[in-house]
C-alpha cells in the first residue's frame, strides 16, 4: 500500500492559529522525519474568523503531490465549504476526500500515516479509526 508520492493533508478550522497548531502538533509527532505534506487553512484572508474557499484550495493545491489530498475540518461551516468545493469538482486536486474523523487525533493520524508512503485508503482509514481512541 506504499505510495512514491505521498498522500496531502488540509487542515482546516475557522481559526488561522487553531488550523496552523494542530498542523504543527500532528507533524512533530509524526516523527521529524520526512513528512507527508501538510498545510493550514484556517480563518479567512483577512485573519479573521471562519472559512475560506480561496485558503481551502490554494492549500490544497500546495499539497497536492498527484496521490490524493484528504481535509480535516473543525466545524460546521468547515464541513459546507469543503463540501462545496468537492461538488463544484474544479477547485481541488483529483482523489480529495473530505475525511470523517476526530478533528486532532484524525489529523495525527492521518499525517503519520500519509508520513509512512500510505495510500489514500490507508490514509483515510487511519483517520477515522482515530474516532475508537479511548481517552478512559
Amino acid at each position: 500500500m506504499s505510495t512514491e508520492k505521498p498522500v496531502g493533508v488540509v487542515i482546516v478550522s475557522h481559526s488561522r492559529a487553531v488550523a496552523e497548531s494542530v498542523a504543527e502538533l500532528a507533524v512533530e509527532l509524526a516523527g521529524g522525519g520526512t513528512t507527508a505534506p501538510v498545510a493550514a487553512a484556517g480563518g479567512t484572508p483577512d485573519g479573521g474568523l471562519g472559512t475560506s474557499s480561496e485558503l481551502i484550495a490554494g492549500a490544497a493545491a500546495r499539497v497536492d503531490r498527484g496521490s490524493g489530498v484528504v481535509f480535516l475540518v473543525d466545524l460546521g461551516s468547515a464541513v459546507l465549504t469543503v463540501k462545496s468545493l468537492l461538488a463544484e469538482g474544479d477547485e481541488l486536486p483529483e482523489g480529495a476526500r473530505l475525511l470523517d474523523a476526530p478533528f486532532v487525533e484524525g489529523a495525527v493520524a492521518a499525517v503519520v500515516t500519509a508520513s509512512a508512503g500510505a495510500d489514500l485508503n490507508a490514509v483515510e482509514a487511519a483517520a477515522v479509526e482515530a474516532y475508537s481512541y479511548r481517552k478512559v
